[in-house]
């Protein structure tokens, strides 16, 4: 390939959640990666990194944009949205000429006033761009696949894994099909099906038998056929509202749009075949609690999904930690919650001191009641860690100004900002060893089984009040277009809907 061949690198990447949460301002990606024009050429991980080693390899030259990344929030500020925007496309027309555009996106961003900002972005940078520039964005396979996204890319290409080990290996898959397009070995040529069905992640591991598994697996499988340059499937994320929300398949052929229709349409029947399956079984705090107490050792873990900052949440939630001063306070256990106040009180007092503490519910509280405990400060950390693996391998982050505070055995590590979890690195920043607890709380439907899944003895999925629950089954969702599942059980004469990729 000729050295002349630039290909612009760039993107924002969050989730978020119209059900609840902090709004997400610059601050949020401050906290975890944020750079701009040559700084993006320094990114040796995550989906950018493997963006820019495929280019090196190849021979090709990276205009960079702006790459920006945070933890899953609510919605972004419209302020935070623009700048970000402005930014990634003004650079993008300083950049000019260039053969190519590679976006690193998720697919489930949302800020104030647009719904679909991944949409907004490709169809913007395709107005930049001269027509015959290839497009080519990855996502998340939680991503909310609409028609504009599909519309103004040549490509959609999405992460495989779940729990998400692959951004690097997917931005290596997105470099290497944008440069076969520019070299004329392929014509991308796309369709996107999608069906309604929203369901949470529970059952969405691609790590075991499970339905979604099976199905990532059988959707990987037509890759070996004749033509077809990508597929994705997509379980998408299921706490926003909008109107044409589901969960389905995007292929990408070269070439033969019916073969990427007829493709895409045969992964969307089997995911509403399959839909029950998705749907998980759930159980009350004091029930899981009182069935672990009957178990010899621990851990025990308590999923408390419906608070996992992981898909939007504030982290506050204390549903579970009452539950366990209520009917286990002496039995030794390890709760996270986010309280901002709480955190700043304990580094105020100083280790060892006794407080009367006011937790939970103050950053999004319409999910529950604070909880008035007395304890001991007995550890304080700046907050700060490095993830082991995922989407963030060896980013470092900042969780704040950060507790660990005891009520008789329960201890609770007391955070300013939320974090995503991916294994227990904050836990182990605090120098908390999980092995050694009965119970600990875990607010994530699926990175529980990296840090706990060789040591626990029992997992519980618990119904508590929050913005990410286990089911959707009892969320009033308005904008999106009924009917759907889990809202209703079957839907008659259904068709998936359908969309085609850019020049179709």
């Amino acid at each position: 390939m000729a050295s002349s061949t630039r290909i612009a690198v760039g993107g924002i990447l969050t989730e978020c959640n119209h059900l609840g949460g902090l709004p997400i301002d610059i601050s949020w990606f401050e906290r975890y990666e944020l750079h701009f024009g040559s700084d993006v050429l320094e990114i040796d991980n995550s989906v950018v990194g493997g963006m820019l080693g495929v280019l090196r390899q190849r021979g090709g030259e990276a205009a960079p944009l702006l790459f920006a990344s945070t933890c899953p929030g609510g919605q972004l500020t419209a302020e935070c949205y623009q700048q970000l925007r402005s930014d990634l496309l003004d650079r993008l027309r300083e950049s000019l000429p260039v053969q190519g555009v590679l976006l690193a996106l998720h697919g489930a961003m949302v800020a104030e006033g647009v719904d679909d900002p991944e949409g907004d972005l490709i169809r913007s940078v395709r107005e930049i761009v001269d027509s015959e520039v290839p497009i080519v964005a990855t996502l998340d396979l939680h991503a909310q696949v609409t028609d504009e996204m599909v519309s103004f890319a040549d490509a959609l290409v999405a992460w495989e894994t779940y729990p998400h080990r692959d951004s690097y290996s997917t931005g290596q898959r997105a470099a290497r099909l944008i440069l076969d397009t520019v070299e004329g070995k392929c014509r991308p040529t796309m369709a996107a099906a999608i069906v309604p069905v929203i369901t949470g992640a529970i059952h969405g591991s691609t790590e075991d038998d499970s339905p979604f598994a099976q199905m990532m697996r059988h959707t990987k499988e037509l890759e070996k056929q004749t033509g077809v340059l990508s597929t994705s499937l997509f379980l998408g994320h299921p706490y926003m509202d909008m109107p044409h929300m589901g969960s389905g398949a995007v292929v990408v052929m070269d070439g033969d749009i019916e073969c990427a229709r007829s493709y895409a349409r045969e992964i969307a029947t089997m995911y509403w075949t399959r839909r029950g399956e998705l749907e998980p079984d759930v159980t009350t705090p004091r029930d899981a609690i009182a069935a672990g107490l009957e178990i010899d050792g621990g851990p025990v873990l308590l999923v408390e999904t419906a608070d996992c900052s992981g898909g939007g949440a504030a982290g506050d939630g204390v549903a579970t930690l009452k539950a366990l001063l209520e009917t286990a306070h002496d039995v030794s256990s390890l709760v996270p919650v986010v309280d901002a106040a709480a955190a700043a009180a304990c580094h105020e007092a100083g280790v060892g001191s006794s407080l009367t503490l006011t937790l939970g519910h103050k950053h999004d509280p319409v999910w529950g009641d604070p909880v008035t405990v007395d304890g001991t400060v007995v550890r304080l950390g700046d907050g700060r860690f490095h993830y082991d693996g995922g989407t963030w391998d060896g980013v470092e982050v900042d969780m704040g100004p950060t507790a660990i505070f005891q009520i008789d055995g329960v201890e609770v590590m007391i955070t300013t900002h939320a974090t995503y979890d991916w294994k227990d690195e904050q836990f182990r920043s605090m120098e908390r060893e999980p092995s050694r607890y009965k119970f600990i709380v875990a607010k994530n439907p699926m990175n529980y089984r990296l840090a706990y899944g060789d040591i626990a003895k029992a997992v519980f999925i618990l119904d508590t009040p929050g913005p990410t629950p286990a089911t959707i089954k009892h969320v009033r969702l308005v904008k999106i277009k009924h009917p759907y599942f889990p809202a209703v059980d079957e839907i008659s004469g259904l068709v998936a809907r359908t969309a085609t990729g850019y020049g179709l």
